[in-house]
Order: C-alpha cells, then structure tokens, then sequence
C-alpha cells in the first residue's frame, strides 16, 4: 500500500486519457533479495516511457520490450489482450543475467489496460482516506473493487490477484517556523503530505505551496476538521502551550497514528499534567505522547531534529502496520480454525510475523 504507487496509477491514467495504450505491471510474488515488494507497480506507455519500478532497474529494460511489443500489435486498444505471468531469476543464470540481487526471483502480472474506470475510482476513494482492494481475473481481465481492511495483504493465486491501495501518509505540523520547514522539506521526500497550521500571520509566507499545504485557523479547530485517521500524524512545534497543548487536545483523542510534541522531559511532564487536570484527558490517551518528540539521536540542529522526528514517526508507522498484519492474519486463522480446524502451518507463520513485529517495535 505503497502511496507512491497512487503516483503510478495518476501517469497511467492520464496516458491513457491522452490516447495512448498503456501497460501495468505488478510485483505478485518475489523469492531472495528482491528490490521491491509484493504489490509494487510499472505503468509502461506504448512508446516506451515507463511510471514506477518493480526491480529497481533490474527488468525495467526487458519489461518495456515485451509491453511495447503487446502494444504494438494493437490488442489492447481493441480490447482482446489478457494480463500475463511473467516469472524472472527462476535460476542462478537467469537471475544473473538480469542483475537480481543474490540469486532473487520475482514473479510479476503484466497488463495491457483497458478501462480505467477503476483507477479513477481507487484515486478518488484513497483521496477521501478510504482502503481498497482491487481484484483482478486473469482469465477475462475483470476488475472488482472493495473496500479493504488494516493489515490486509496482496493475494494471489495464479487466477486471480488482490492488491491493496491505501491514502496517502499525511503528516500534520503545528508551527511555522524554522524547525518545521525542515520537518516538511524531509518530510516531503519521504512521500509524506505535508499540512502546517499556524495562525500567526508573521510566519504565513514561510513555505513553498508547491509542497506545503497551510491549513488556515486555530489549531484545535484545524485538527478536529481534519478527521485525523490512522494514516495521519500530527506533530506540535510552535513551543506556545496556548496553540500546542489545544492542538494536542484534539490529536490524542483521535486516531492518529503518531502524536508528538516539541520540549524538554520536564515540559512534557508539565503538558501531561495540565492535559490531564484541565482537559480531562485519561492516562492512555496521554501515554500516546511522544514527548520529547523523536529519536534520541543527540540532534542539536533544526535539521537534525527533523531527522530525529521524523525517523520516530516511520518506526512508529511501521510497527503499527506490522501489529495490524498479525492481528488480520490471527483473525483469519481464528476465522479458518472455526471451519475447519486446519492451524498448524499458518500458526508458524504466525510466530515468525509476532518475532518480526517485535524487531520493529523495539
């Protein structure tokens, strides 16, 4: 549920919106040191210009020869030509050949598009912060779509295949100034949308809008409207309680993956302490704080505090997506257990996705 690969489904649609034919691979199933994951995505045009990557450049060259051939034959405009496996590294030679790392084998699904209905319909329903699971026949080339759950993973079992698109991460920054737009520019790289609230007016024209969106208003009312979900973190900076500890209100109430505020142990403990006599906030909400906000990573600098903020966030996201993998996959043993009593192999699964749960969290 890469939002990156939302980007790949945009340049798909818009190509073909153009006139041109288009093909999308996707990244099914993948053995050794693969570069990309499960549900990675390349869109490929008809002449040769590509969106995305499933190998980091490995069969990038061999994949655009074999979509510009199927294109070329015109099948796909006419609406006759079927999604394929493609399967490459299936040996040392092979996997050589083609520059996979470490003897890997990836397993793809390539396929010539024909409407794109669906993907106006995934961009629009993960623009609203809602999960899809997209569904593709390989034997008619039919797409389905329907909503999707937390921790939910691709599925394929060589007839069809079921991958997942999800909104993209937003990260919410309370304050305008200099620490904040290192944060932003970061966080900017790591595909983050960026949102700032700060309703002093003297830091209004600190950020590029190209890549910043300010969100005008006080900050409680800012972060109530926004409905944080759980794909949003929200990160308080101003060091003004009047404008912090409002928004903080708010952000610990709601779903956001990530709370974190600027300041020292002892002004945390101070926040804690109004939050909780003057706002009635419990103490698991308040334990959703992460304050000090970021790594101890002994930053001094605005940069490098960002690095320290934003590091935290990504290791806090990560462990909650590894937490919300191994409670579908309990839920769906449970679920298969209750039918059929047939645990045995999954629960080893189970036990090696726990372990790796733990890896992240610590």
């Amino acid at each position: 549920m890469d939002s990156l690969d939302l980007r790949v489904l945009a340049d798909a649609l818009a190509w073909k919106r153009a006139g041109h034919a288009v093909s999308l691979v996707t990244v099914v199933q993948t053995w050794g040191s693969a570069p990309r994951p499960p549900g990675a995505l390349l869109a490929v045009r008809g002449d040769g210009q590509v969106s995305g990557s499933v190998s980091g450049g490995c069969v990038e060259d061999d994949l655009i020869t074999r979509a510009k051939a199927a294109l070329a034959t015109g099948a796909a405009v006419v609406g006759t030509a079927r999604p394929e496996l493609i399967v490459y590294g299936v040996n040392q030679d092979e996997a050589a050949r083609f520059g996979l790392p470490c003897g890997g084998t990836l397993r793809l699904v390539h396929e010539p598009l024909q409407s794109v209905d669906w993907i106006e319909d995934v961009l629009a329903r993960t623009a609203a912060h809602q999960l899809v699971a997209r569904t593709l026949d390989l034997t008619t080339g039919e797409v389905t779509l329907a909503p999707a759950l937390r921790g939910q993973e691709l599925v394929f079992d060589g007839r069809q295949l079921t991958t997942l698109f999800g909104p993209r991460w937003r990260l919410l920054l309370i304050g305008a100034g200099q620490l904040s737009q290192a944060v932003a520019q970061m966080a900017a790289l790591l595909d983050f949308e960026v949102l700032v609230c700060d309703p002093r007016e003297e830091y209004a024209g600190h950020f590029d809008g190209a890549t910043v969106q300010r969100l005008r208003g006080m900050p409680d009312d800012v972060v109530r409207e926004l409905m944080p979900d759980a794909h949003t973190a929200i990160v308080a900076l101003t060091h003004d309680p009047k404008l912090d500890d409002m928004a903080l209100l708010e952000a610990l109430k709601s779903a956001a993956f990530y709370v974190g505020a600027l300041g020292s142990r002892r002004n945390q403990g101070a926040r804690k302490q109004r939050l909780a006599e003057h706002f009635d906030l419990s103490a698991e909400e308040l334990a959703r704080l992460h304050g000090p906000v970021g790594l101890d990573l002994g930053a001094r600098t605005p940069a490098e505090i960002a690095v320290s903020i934003l590091a935290e966030i990504v290791q806090v996201r990560n462990a909650a997506y590894l937490r919300a993998r191994r409670e579908a996959a309990i839920a769906s043993v449970a679920s298969e257990a209750a039918s059929d009593n047939t645990v045995t192999d999954r629960a080893s699964s189970l036990s090696g996705l726990a372990a790796s749960t733990c890896a992240v969290e610590r």
